[in-house]
Parts: structure tokens; sequence; C-alpha cells
């Protein structure tokens, strides 16, 4: 992390932007061109950039075979382990060998990653949620993060969900009471 401003204690999340997730949008190209933005943006003004990915080992020896939402990625054998081509961060944002990349293994970024150790570390105090599903790693997420204590900070338009309604209702009616939400267009105005 750098060390200039209130900028280098803030981290910008990209949260489950991989090849196969993209596949659960009908139309990924606004979403990775705002995180892109996002991206790009914290880059130059010192602010650290983690991407954070779903990836099991081979066997998926993390997922209890019951687990409601996991069970079928064992199932498949193959999904979201290393190996798997679709585990990769989507190539319009791929990161830079000088980003931190963190493997969780459940739907928070904090749930079996080094997140928080990273954080920490860094003496990170205000993150920036971007990613996908809304109501997923980015609901999941503000929430253990902002009970952390940190300042929480959500990119209304660099989260997406293939529900685009309960998206909306997330963005307006709950996310709001954890931390600001703002457009990328409007945070990118912050950093200056």
């Amino acid at each position: 992390m750098t060390t200039n401003s209130k900028n280098s204690k803030t981290v910008l999340l990209v949260m489950d932007i991989q090849k196969a997730m993209m596949g659960y949008l009908p139309d990924s190209k606004p979403l990775l061109s705002k995180i892109e933005k996002a991206i790009v943006s914290a880059r130059k003004a010192g602010v650290t950039v983690i991407y954070v990915t779903l990836a099991f080992r081979e066997g998926h020896p993390e997922i209890h075979p019951e687990h409601r939402r996991f069970s079928a990625i064992k199932e498949s054998k193959m999904m979201f382990t290393h190996a798997h081509e679709g585990t990769a961060v989507h190539a319009a944002i791929e990161p830079l060998p000088t980003d931190i990349i963190v493997n969780k293994k459940r739907v928070s970024a904090f749930a079996g990653s080094d997140l928080e150790i990273i954080l920490r570390a860094n003496k990170a105090e205000a993150l920036v949620l971007s990613g996908f599903s809304t109501t997923g790693v980015v609901l999941s997420t503000l929430r253990e993060a902002a009970d952390r204590d940190y300042h929480m900070t959500v990119l209304s338009d660099a989260c997406a969900d293939s529900e685009p309604e309960v998206h909306d209702f997330l963005i307006k009616k709950v996310f709001p009471f954890s931390g600001e939400v703002l457009t990328t267009d409007e945070w990118v105005t912050t950093l200056n």
C-alpha cells in the first residue's frame, strides 16, 4: 500500500469478477467498464486494489457436501478450483503483478481468506466495494466489514446482480445503513 494522504488507508475490493461469474449476467460489459474505471482511478490516487476470488483446492475439501449454496460446486469436481479457467479474474480487469489477490472459501470476502490480516498489516481504515453479486459477496462483505468498524463505500454501478430489482433495493434501502453508496464517477471525484 502507498503512504500518501487518506488514500493510503483506503482499499478498493474487486470481488468475484471471475470468468465463470460473468456468465450469470446478460451483459457484463457495463459492470466491467465501471470496475475498470474504479481500478485505474484507484491506482492513480494511491488506493490499494485487492482482488477477491472464490477459489478452492482440488476436490473441494473446504465444502461440506450438504452446504446449500456450494454443494453443486463440489459435485462439479472442477468448478472454482485454482486450475479451472472460470476461476480466473475476468480478462477485462486483470490484476497487475503488484496487486493483491485474496482467495475466499464462502460468500463474504473475509470467509476463509487472509483479507483481514492484509488489511490490518497495511492499516486500512476504509473499504470501497465493487463486485458480483450484490446479493452475495457485496452484501456479506459490507455487513461483516462494517461490523469490524471499517468506513464503507459501495460503488452502486460497479456492483451487479442477476436480479436487478434486488440490486436496486439493496443499493437504495439497505446499504446506506452500513456505509456510503456512490456511483463510480462520484467516488473518483473524492480521490483528488
